[in-house]
């Protein structure tokens, strides 16, 4: 149970953070954001705000921000049509009524002769004492089509009347946002649990080791190396592996006395290069340091976003085979074994995913966002946009292959974790 809390709100977190940059930004934009979805599939439950339906919906496999103009919802009155029209006190139509499936008082009915419902909003058509009449409508104005009411989109609160630049961001604010929770999650650990200062700090000294005969002890800071001045754990790793059988000068600061040992390294057998090492365990010691952390998450966030790109380079060149792809099976067993190790392995197990996600994202194929991203500056190259039927099928195709990606990824995460 506590695996599946800690894999909600993990997953649940990733994903509404994506979701929000989106939906920030398209709100920002002026765009009328029609849906705000967590998870996807059937909907468990939904709530209406505003202009925005926010729902959570059963598979946690995603979600989504269905934007006005996205999805073709655009709504047309073709001649001929037969609707029922509520007025509000300026004479505008506030509701639009398709096919009438309640009774309201007030009401206008009208066969429509022509109407513009995206950009001068009015619709003209026929009483029912056939006189041909002109009625505004209102920008907020609701079409009720059986039983169900949308929200009016006029064509500049639609996602394709923005500039390439709004849409853009409106776009790539998902995966920016995922990059911003992993920066968060690992400032809040450095405030949490402290920012480690990387001093080069004896924590154990291995008996029988050349450290050991050569007088080391646990809490020993090592100052120098062969005069050359020591300042983190990874020079004196560098150090130690790089001088192999050769005698090293250490100095080293005990309890405010500076010591001077000679300490050959040993060839280490654990290797197949021939590398130094003298017996000594580090473990990095913490300080509590506020500004400190906000450095310390810049750091990680920069560290795993790099090792990321450098496993998905090594999956690209064939050096990974899609075996060693996970899934939502693979994620949740990971995540499983990962909260063994407490409360802040798992935060950082988190802000690595978050990362990972707005990678994947950010990756040029179709369906995703880095897909879309590549449409609008091929739109700003060209200075039209591309035709949108083709985009359509091109991200249709992306999203089958993505689909289909997906099951063979699941079925090797079951195979590998329950067969």
């Amino acid at each position: 149970m506590e695996t599946v809390i800690s894999f909600i709100i993990i997953f649940g977190a990733l994903v509404f953070f994506h979701e929000f940059g989106h939906f920030l930004f398209a709100k920002r934009a002026g765009i009328l954001v029609r849906e705000f979805a967590i998870g996807m599939g059937p909907k468990i439950l939904g709530i209406t705000k505003g202009e925005t339906l926010y729902t959570l919906r059963l598979l946690p496999i995603g979600g989504y921000v269905r934007m006005a103009g996205e999805d073709m919802d655009t709504i047309h009155l073709q001649a001929g049509h037969r609707i029922g029209v509520l007025l509000n006190k300026e004479g505008q139509a506030k509701k639009i009524i398709m096919n009438q499936k309640h009774v309201y008082p007030e009401i206008l009915f009208l066969e429509v002769e022509e109407a513009d419902l995206e950009k001068e909003l009015w619709i003209k058509g026929y009483d029912e004492d056939e006189k041909l009449i002109r009625i505004e409508v209102a920008r907020d104005a609701v079409v009720e089509e059986n039983g169900r009411e949308t929200i009016l989109a006029p064509y500049d609160r639609q996602f394709d009347s923005k500039s390439v630049g709004k849409r853009f961001m409106t776009i790539f604010a998902g995966p920016l946002f995922n990059f911003i929770l992993a920066f968060l999650i690992f400032t809040v650990i450095g405030m949490m649990q402290g920012v480690p200062t990387f001093e080069p700090v004896i924590t154990e000294v291995t008996e029988a080791s050349p450290a050991a005969e050569a007088g080391m002890q646990n809490g020993d800071l090592v100052t120098e190396i062969e005069g050359k001045q020591i300042g983190t754990w990874d020079e004196l790793v560098e150090s130690v592996q790089t001088n192999a059988g050769n005698p090293l000068a250490f100095s080293v600061e005990r309890d405010g006395e500076l010591l001077d040992f000679t300490i050959t390294p040993e060839i280490s057998g654990q290797s197949a290069e021939e590398i130094g090492v003298i017996g000594v365990l580090y473990e990095s010691p913490v300080e509590k340091d506020f500004f400190g952390s906000f450095a310390y998450g810049a750091e990680q966030t920069i560290f795993w976003f790099k090792e990321i790109f450098r496993l998905l380079g090594m999956l690209v060149t064939g050096q990974f085979t899609i075996d060693a792809l996970s899934g939502p099976v693979g994620i949740y067993k990971t995540t499983e074994e990962v909260a063994k190790y407490g409360f802040f392995t798992l935060m950082s197990w988190a802000g690595m995913l978050s990362i990972n996600l707005g990678i994947m994202n950010l990756l040029p194929l179709p369906a995703l966002d880095g897909g879309r991203l590549m449409f609008f500056i091929l739109e700003a190259v060209r200075g039209k946009p591309v035709d949108r039927q083709k985009e359509g099928m091109v991200h249709f195709v992306g999203i089958m292959l993505l689909m289909l990606l997906m099951i063979v990824v699941t079925w090797n995460d079951i195979q590998k974790y329950f067969f």
